[in-house]
């Protein structure tokens, strides 16, 4: 039986057995970790011991658990864009990922009376409404809602989205004037946790953006990222 002393010493080992494998190289960002089960096999230990040394590393940002695909080695967590307006896919090459995004939802619809008042339209205005969700190879790290008013992008919902993405093709025929954000740590619902994998109980970082373009409200925009997966930086410099 464990207890005492040793349970610790046998995690820890597990534990520092995987930072080596990192820090050598011998696994490398975005491969697969061992799982319990192997790991409790390797090193003769029960799967509590090994889920603690996994939920440590976990912790501190060593590895990505995504329930029902596995654990894999964390990237460096990138810093994205505050002030400036870029693409999520062009954020994510930029670290050194592969951009990949699932559209959920793509359509016209009554535009909701908050979503009337974001984008100062008349109540009953039609807007465009777009769910998706942005990975970095398998791992979700960007929850995406937008609705669009159709005056300063026609063409929005007749575009192929799993080639570009919708802030590149609003940036092209609707040249950004004024961007408003609002930032705060938040629970996802059960909904959005299930889009990024993730627990309901994971803190996550949204940013709520109102856009101009074409002197007129563009844009309104709910932009949800796991708060272990995803930095917001900002930087402002006087022109």
């Amino acid at each position: 039986m464990e207890n005492g002393g040793a349970p610790y010493a046998l995690y820890q080992k597990i534990k520092q057995s995987i930072i080596r494998d990192i820090d050598s190289g011998t696994l490398k960002p975005d491969d697969r970790v061992p799982s319990e089960t192997q790991l409790a096999k390797s090193f003769s230990s029960s799967r509590m011991t090994a889920n603690r040394a996994l939920k440590e590393l976990t912790e501190e940002k060593r590895i990505v658990r995504i329930q029902g695909v596995g654990t894999f080695v964390a990237r460096p967590k990138p810093e994205a864009a505050l002030l400036e307006i870029k693409s999520i896919a062009e954020e994510i090459r930029a670290w050194g990922g592969e951009h990949i995004s699932d559209v959920i939802c793509m359509k016209a619809e009554v535009s909701p009376s908050d979503v009337s008042l974001k984008l100062e339209l008349p109540l009953g205005s039609e807007v465009f409404h777009t769910v998706m969700v942005h990975r970095d190879r398998k791992v979700p790290v960007q929850y995406s809602e937008r609705w669009v008013n159709p005056a300063v992008a026609p063409e929005f919902l007749e575009q192929d989205y799993s080639v570009t993405t919708p802030s590149d093709y609003l940036l092209e025929v609707a040249p950004l004037q004024e961007a408003e954000h609002e930032i705060e740590a938040i629970l996802p619902d059960r909904t959005v946790a299930s889009f990024l994998a993730i627990d309901p109980g994971t803190p996550c970082l949204r940013l709520t953006r109102r856009t101009w373009a074409l002197d007129q409200v563009a844009t309104f925009s709910h932009i949800i990222s796991p708060g272990d997966r995803y930095t917001l930086k900002g930087r402002f410099q006087r022109q």
